[in-house]
């Protein structure tokens, strides 16, 4: 090991102080520490002021002034008492990420002094400039105005001495710029359409929530070690590096022992997330060596997409502290697993009861086969649209590598299930069908109780799979905002329950009674829908070809991909549900071309510095070297014996020559094409010319500096190998 990297290495070791837990530091007793949840508003606000704004969530009403003044005070003064000075409004532009700005409670007295002040006017707006937050063309640079404003359904809560408000983004003009103002929409339209499809089995129904438990994956890497490789630092991922002679092949990190360092490291983040108010519930190791993931209890969907883009901020700071980096790029390492958050969504009553689970009676049954059905046909009618929802240039690294699902949407239901929708689209009576829930196998072991067998098994290839009281949707990347999916995913169900209910209506107007309208109308989306339905292993090349026969989008070019968006089926459904305009969708497209261009860009420029500054200067080092030794051999023995003796490192510097010469002249030509693309004006074919000339540059450079890596002297290889990054030690 070259001295650079024994160096960064030893700096990642250096002992850290260990955080030591106190008898206060019970979860259920700091849970929401720093959250101004409801038990707190109680607290503070007056028993007016409290009903309004429960009111305000129950029933969707808009908030008047005096009632935000009165929370604004209650706000500030819990505020204060924590020592929060500063407030900010905590939004989610198109970028990913968060974005906030602080201002503090200070105003002037007017009598030459300050006092802390802040309004319900400014707890309910301010405004951000939009003209520096992707737009796709809706905000110029010359027009800066936007708005962020309260979402009052998620709680405000303090990091350090800011007050955070959770807020939509909009334009002057009034088109989203955020990722929470088309999904609170999708949520409305959700729960619109399942509220009245629940009253053909309850007519007291009078709400459906949406619930979602994301599990986040990530990777943990020593700080020394990243800083030494430029491309993890600017890009997320290795752009290079040969695979470990150990890595994930002995399946013995999955639930293993966790290391000490990372479960101090997971404690501190548990820590800081439940006194955010996040239920932490679920930490362990997964497939990947350094790989690990963390998942809470389901909360609404709303609330729990705010929760994971705070927890993924949180593991970044947290992980510093402990000398870590947190990775959460897809694909940060060839060779082994990529990280995904897994998004387990679900539809619940406000009785509690969840719409997605069997039940006790057949009619209950009955509305569990017509959620089932109806989520089903929601994703078959839009399975290009839901792809497209999950793709971005980081994830498209990980789809179909035999460790995520593929490219190619389909629904896992389980044996049971589809026996279940088949006995019922095969049956010519409006006889209700029961169904077996959860049963009891008595295992041959001594000592060991029975088991609760569920009604269905788990698919790890299946994008879209059901696991008995839930859908998970398994192809969401690790560093994507979930709301993307959580839009397409709640709309396409709302439009699918929609129209389920008008021909539902239809049938009864005509005279049916309800269960047979609701049954004639199930086997005929059950019939429809059944080319989505695939039990078998999504990885194998027999399924792309039976996915192109069933008319399943097959598409794996990510800005083509992306089109899915903008396809007339797409733009009507977000407009009829009033989710999205066809302006707005035509410009996240354009976000979405510009984001993957942008990154491909990226990456091609941190290759080509990395070859010409590291790769090619120590393999010509080393090949001089090898040079040396030989013209010294060649000196010392006799013509015969230096031709025997030298003939290994002249192969040897043959070889550095073939991969030097390739490297070298595919980084110029990968440099020319870049120059003539970006001369492309039009983002989407852009974003295509990237994808299908610059990109491939990537890995045909890559496999001969990996070739590289295994032929030069391990002490002068500058960059910390796979070795070193893969084993926390």
């Amino acid at each position: 090991m070259s001295s650079l990297r024994f160096n960064v290495v030893e700096e990642a070791f250096k002992k850290r102080p260990v955080h030591v837990p106190t008898p206060e530091e019970r979860p259920s007793e700091f849970y929401g520490k720093y959250v101004f949840n409801r038990a707190k508003m109680f607290k503070y606000l007056p028993a007016r002021t409290y009903q309004k704004y429960c009111k305000v969530l129950s029933d969707g009403t808009p908030l008047d002034l005096q009632t935000a003044d009165e929370i604004a005070q209650a706000m500030k003064q819990w505020a204060m008492e924590m020592g929060a000075t500063h407030v900010t409004h905590w939004f989610q532009p198109l970028t990913e990420g968060t974005a906030e700005k602080h201002d503090a409670f200070l105003e002037h007295d007017w009598k030459g002094g300050m006092v802390e002040e802040f309004s319900g006017k400014l707890l309910v707006q301010q405004e951000p400039d939009a003209s520096s937050f992707p737009s796709g063309g809706i905000r110029s640079t010359f027009e800066a105005r936007g708005y962020s404003a309260w979402d009052p359904a998620s709680p405000v809560f303090i990091i350090g001495d800011t007050l955070m408000i959770p807020t939509v983004f909009i334009s002057y003009t009034g088109e989203a710029l955020d990722y929470k103002a088309p999904l609170k929409k999708a949520l409305a339209a959700i729960d619109r359409s399942a509220t009245k499809v629940c009253r053909y089995f309850d007519a007291s129904v009078q709400r459906v929530t949406a619930n979602l438990g994301w599990e986040q994956e990530y990777f943990l890497v020593d700080e020394g070690l990243y800083a030494a490789r430029p491309d993890l630092l600017l890009t997320g991922r290795t752009l290079m590096g040969h695979e470990s002679s150990k890595n994930q092949q002995m399946d013995d990190h999955y639930f293993g022992a966790i290391p000490e360092r990372v479960a101090e490291f997971m404690r501190d983040l548990e820590i800081q997330a439940l006194e955010l108010g996040i239920p932490c519930k679920t930490r362990h190791n997964e497939v990947a060596p350094n790989q690990f993931e963390l998942a809470p209890i389901f909360e609404e969907c709303n609330l729990a997409v705010d929760h994971n883009m705070l927890v993924m901020s949180l593991m970044r700071k947290v992980a510093r502290k402990h000398g870590f980096r947190c990775l959460l790029h897809e694909k940060p390492f060839a060779g082994i697993n990529g990280s995904g958050k897994h998004c387990n969504w679900s539809l619940t009553t406000d009785g509690g009861v969840i719409l997605h689970a069997p039940g006790k009676t057949p009619e209950d049954n009955l509305r569990f086969l017509t959620f089932i059905v109806e989520t089903l046909v929601g994703v078959y009618q839009h399975n290009g649209l839901f792809k497209a929802s999950i793709m971005s240039a980081t994830n498209a690294h990980r789809l179909g590598a035999n460790e995520a699902p593929p490219a190619i949407v389909s629904s896992f239901l389980g044996k049971q299930i589809t026996e279940f929708l088949d006995s019922v689209e095969k049956s010519t009576t409006d006889a209700l069908i029961n169904l077996e829930g959860k049963h009891g196998v008595q295992l041959d072991i001594p000592q060991i109780p029975e088991i609760t067998i569920d009604n269905t098994d788990r698919n790890r290839t299946s994008p879209f799979a059901f696991t008995g009281n839930r859908f998970e949707f398994r192809a969401v990347g690790s560093m994507a905002n979930c709301a993307c999916s959580m839009i397409v995913l709640n709309s396409a169900v709302a439009e699918a329950l929609t129209r389920f209910a008008e021909r539902v209506d239809a049938l009864m107007a005509d005279g049916m009674e309800r269960i047979p309208a609701i049954l004639h109308v199930l086997r005929e989306d059950i019939k429809a829908c059944r080319p989505i339905r695939f039990d078998g292993n999504g990885y194998s090349d027999e399924w792309k070809e039976e996915a192109a026969r069933r008319g399943l989008d097959c598409e794996t070019s990510c800005p083509l991909i992306f089109d899915r968006y903008l396809d007339e089926d797409s733009i009507r459904m977000f407009e009829s549900l009033g989710v999205m305009t066809r302006e707005e969708l035509e410009a996240r497209n354009e976000i979405k071309w510009e984001t993957y261009h942008k990154k491909i860009q990226i990456e091609s420029r941190v290759l080509g510095d990395l070859v010409m500054n590291h790769v090619i200067p120590v393999a010509t080092r080393y090949q001089s070297v090898l040079a040396d030794n030989v013209a010294r051999l060649r000196a010392t023995f006799s013509p015969e014996e230096a031709e025997q003796l030298s003939s290994y490192n002249v192969e040897l510097i043959r070889r550095i020559n073939r991969h030097t010469t390739f490297i070298t002249n595919a980084v110029d030509e990968m440099i020319e094409t870049r120059k003539r693309v970006n001369r492309i004006e039009d983002e989407r074919a852009l974003a295509v010319a990237y994808h299908d000339e610059v990109a491939p540059f990537l890995d045909s450079i890559r496999y001969h500096i990996d070739k590289l890596e295994l032929i030069v002297e391990d002490g002068m290889w500058t960059l910390p190998k796979y070795r070193e990054l893969l084993w926390i030690r």
